[in-house]
């Protein structure tokens, strides 16, 4: 299924999730639904409505406030199971164009 975001909404791909370890030792926990793990994520743009003004573009990593979007929903593609999430435009912290995050051993 292809579908395409309306008006000056962005949809994402992918999200960070678990645990982080920063290289001093810290363990940033993982949102559990509690007050512990409460931070941003990175996220891949995956489709932008027509009328985004934002500097992203389908394929950048954004940083997203916590909260800032919406529960995922899975869709196929061909034999492929994709989540997507609605963030807010105005929750976005920053931009990169390469993947912040290893991704290998999370999804």
């Amino acid at each position: 299924m292809k579908i395409r975001a309306l008006a000056g909404k962005i949809l994402a791909s992918q999200i960070e999730v678990g645990e982080r370890k920063t290289a001093g030792g810290i363990v940033i926990l993982d949102d559990n639904g509690k007050e512990e793990g409460v931070r941003p994520r990175w996220m891949q743009v995956y489709a932008m409505g027509a009328e985004t003004t934002d500097e992203v573009k389908v394929g950048d990593w954004v940083y997203v406030e916590h909260g800032r979007w919406s529960r995922g929903i899975e869709l196929r593609e061909g034999d492929d199971t994709l989540s997507i999430w609605q963030i807010d435009p105005d929750a976005i912290l920053l931009v990169s164009d390469e993947s912040p995050v290893d991704f290998a051993d999370r999804f």
